[in-house]
């Protein structure tokens, strides 16, 4: 399973959405069954504001928390627990538990893997019989934001320098059911499109900063980011006119909970 380098991430940049960023995890742990977890990990925790809910909704868990980045780990720490919460920088690829695990979380990680079905059988097997496997991920790579960064991104200007670079992956609602049931697990899958209205100055623009443009950001020098930059906020200002109210930015993301079965 390959992977591309990794982005450098800015918390300050990811945080300015964070109300609407929070609401599909919001939603996710809401549908999760899992009455007494007392083993959690977060595969791809971030900054550790949402993470640190998982304290309030199961107040006897002791859960453990992961990211490759380390500017997100440095932010997450401030959320610590000792005994309860703790943060580390590592990969969710190779991440292997010392014991069975009662819940995994992963909120918005996924698609950044090439393969990453490949791991799922991986998670699932972690489980404790009766464990729970929630995970949601961007589903909107189809969407006028992301098909106009692939188009800028393979266009003659920067072909070679960024095709490829931050391409993403994500199933279908079916295809995470059949792999995880496959697996030994009973699955809920279903997706949501959130119409999100956003305010400010090329509020798309702002929000493809914090996450789908790090790649692209992180790959390119400075002067060669404000070109490619200007050229895909003209491009978003086409695709997401402002209204007298913010901008309409549509946004589908797909749920999975997997439950591994008894014997």
């Amino acid at each position: 399973m390959s992977r591309q380098a990794e982005p450098r991430w800015d918390p300050a940049q990811y945080g300015i959405f964070s109300a609407e960023r929070a609401r599909p995890f919001t939603d996710l742990v809401e549908r999760i069954r899992a009455a007494d977890p007392r083993r959690i990990t977060d595969l791809g925790c971030g900054t550790g504001a949402l993470t640190a809910t998982l304290t309030e909704r199961w107040p006897d868990a002791v859960i453990d928390a992961i990211d490759s980045a380390p500017e997100m780990i440095a932010k997450a720490r401030a959320h610590e627990i000792p005994g309860r919460l703790a943060f580390r920088v590592a990969d969710v690829t190779t991440w292997r538990p010392h014991q069975p695990v009662d819940l995994i979380v992963s909120n918005a990680v996924l698609h950044w893997i090439p393969g990453h079905p490949a791991l799922l059988p991986h998670w699932a097997a972690a489980l404790a019989p009766g464990g729970h496997l929630a995970f949601q991920v961007p589903g909107n790579q189809n969407a006028p934001s992301h098909t106009a960064l692939r188009d800028l991104c393979e266009s003659p200007r920067w072909r070679a320098r960024l095709s490829g670079i931050g391409a993403q992956t994500v199933l279908e609602p079916a295809e995470y059911l059949d792999i995880l049931h496959r697996h030994g697990c009973t699955v809920d899958t279903w997706e949501t499109t959130y119409t999100q209205l956003l305010t400010g100055d090329d509020p798309v623009l702002a929000w493809a900063k914090g996450t789908a443009l790090r790649p692209i950001l992180t790959a390119l020098d400075p002067a060669e980011a404000r070109e490619f930059v200007d050229d895909y906020r003209d491009r978003l200002r086409a695709a997401y006119p402002p209204t007298d109210h913010g901008t309409v930015f549509p946004f589908r993301r797909v749920f999975v909970i997997a439950r591994r079965k008894s014997p």
